[in-house]
C-alpha cells in the first residue's frame, strides 16, 4: 500500500515538472496595430533658393485678391514652410483672426479652417521652425512670421504689416512683401474687433503657389 501510494506522489511531481518546462504559447502579434507615422514629403521640401524666388502666393479672400512675393534669400525655411503650407491646401478657409488697427492683420491659424480639422492637419499645425531673423524692414506691405515669446516657435501663423513696425527689426523673420492687393489688406484692416478679434473674422477661400509674373 505505501509503495503504491509513494508511486502515485513520485508520478505527480515528475508530471508538474514536466509542464513547469514547457514553453507558454506566444500572444500573437495585434493585426490592427497602428503604423508607424512618416513625415509627409511636401512640394518644396527640397526647393532651392532659386526655384522658391520664382514662386509668388495668392489669396483669394472674402475681401478680395492678396498677391506676395516671396524672399527666400533672407528666410529659405520660413518660405518653405509658407510656399507648403499654401501648395497643399492647409491655408485654404482659415481665417484672419488677429487684427490690430494701424500695425498688422494677421492669418495663418489651421484650427480656424471650416469644418472638423483632420488629424493630419493637427499635426501640421504643430510643427515648428527656426527662427529667421533678417535685415528686411518690418514695413508697410511686408510679410512677417508670428511666433511667441520663445525662440523658434514660429509654425503656421504669419502677418501682414499695415503701418511701421521697427520694433520687430532684427527679431521676427520677414520674408515676403504684398506685391498687389494691399487695398484688400486695409479693408480687412477696417473690420470691427474686440479686443484684436475680428467679430467677423474674413476667410482665405483658397490660397494658391504660382510662378511669379512681371505683369505683377
Amino acid at each position: 500500500m505505501m509503495k503504491n501510494l509513494l508511486l502515485i506522489v513520485i508520478t505527480l511531481v515528475s508530471a508538474g515538472v514536466a509542464a513547469a518546462q514547457v514553453s507558454p504559447t506566444p500572444v500573437p502579434a495585434k493585426t490592427n496595430s497602428r503604423p508607424a507615422e512618416t513625415k509627409a514629403a511636401e512640394p518644396f521640401d527640397k526647393a532651392d533658393v532659386k526655384t522658391m524666388a520664382a514662386q509668388c502666393v495668392a489669396f483669394d479672400t472674402e475681401a478680395g485678391l492678396i498677391e506676395m512675393e516671396m524672399y527666400p534669400e533672407s528666410a529659405p525655411e520660413t518660405v518653405r514652410n509658407f510656399l507648403n503650407l499654401a501648395a497643399t491646401g492647409a491655408l485654404d478657409t482659415t481665417a484672419f483672426t488677429r487684427v490690430v488697427p494701424n500695425f498688422v492683420i494677421q492669418g495663418g491659424d489651421l484650427y480656424s479652417r471650416e469644418g472638423k480639422v483632420r488629424y493630419e492637419i493637427g499635426m501640421r499645425a504643430r510643427k515648428t521652425i527656426p527662427d529667421e531673423p533678417n535685415k528686411i524692414l518690418h514695413e508697410r506691405g511686408v510679410l512677417s512670421m508670428a511666433r511667441s515669446d520663445e525662440p523658434n516657435t514660429a509654425t503656421t501663423n504669419f502677418f501682414i504689416l499695415i503701418g511701421p513696425g521697427s520694433h520687430l527689426d532684427g527679431t521676427f523673420a520677414a520674408f515676403g512683401r504684398v506685391i498687389k492687393g494691399m487695398d484688400v489688406v486695409d479693408a480687412i484692416a477696417k473690420m470691427p474687433v474686440t479686443d484684436e478679434k475680428p467679430e467677423k473674422p474674413m476667410r482665405i477661400k483658397k490660397a494658391a503657389v504660382n510662378p511669379c509674373t512681371t505683369a505683377s
